[in-house]
């Protein structure tokens, strides 16, 4: 869907404007404390290849990961948004996945629960998905406590090796929340 646009209390996620909003937010993110538990910092070709997959699923489903504005000062703190799931090896393959990269100055504020609740209220309202997904790694306990906190139930039966990396970041865990769960919590 073409032109999304989501605003919260504080925040607006947005599709990407170009060559100015993805300077920026490889700027903030793509540092060691973001990148720790993502496979770690990207050089110049691994940044190209995310940007080509961001919008190479935006183009294709109308829907990506989008641009988290702060409406306060207008400042890019990362992305949050969803996607099919597509790791080679995935137990989740097609899977609607919710995903999110802050930079580390917003961490511990509640900006990735209120992108990520806006993302999977999205999901469940305006792209009809039954479940929703999210991906991690055992390691990443912000990222697995913040799935608990939005609702998400772990998964084990649906952890698998992600073949493209290796150990920390190779053996991928899985939460999910399902419709009736979400409107439970937020209806």
């Amino acid at each position: 869907m073409a032109g999304f646009r989501c605003e919260t209390e504080r925040l607006i996620l947005r599709d990407w404007c170009g060559d100015g909003d993805w300077a920026e937010f490889f700027r903030v993110t793509n540092t060691p404390a973001v990148m720790q538990w993502l496979g770690g910092v990207l050089d110049d070709e691994g940044m190209g290849k995310q940007r080509a997959r961001v919008e190479s699923c935006a183009a294709r489903l109308g829907h990506c990961f989008w641009v988290i504005e702060r409406k306060a000062d207008g400042g890019i703190l990362g992305f949050c948004g969803l996607k099919h799931a597509d790791a080679p090896g995935s137990t989740v393959t097609g899977a609607m996945e919710v995903g999110w990269r802050l930079r580390e100055d917003a961490w511990g504020q509640g900006y990735a629960r209120e992108a990520a609740t806006a993302a999977l209220d999205a999901a469940f309202n305006r792209f009809g998905a039954q479940e929703v997904v999210a991906l991690t790694v055992i390691g990443n306990k912000p990222s697995w406590g913040l799935m608990e906190r939005l609702g998400m139930r772990r998964r084990e039966d649906l952890d698998y090796p992600d073949a493209r990396y290796d150990p920390p970041w190779r053996d991928t865990i899985v939460y999910s929340i399902d419709r009736t769960a979400w409107e439970r919590q937020h209806g």
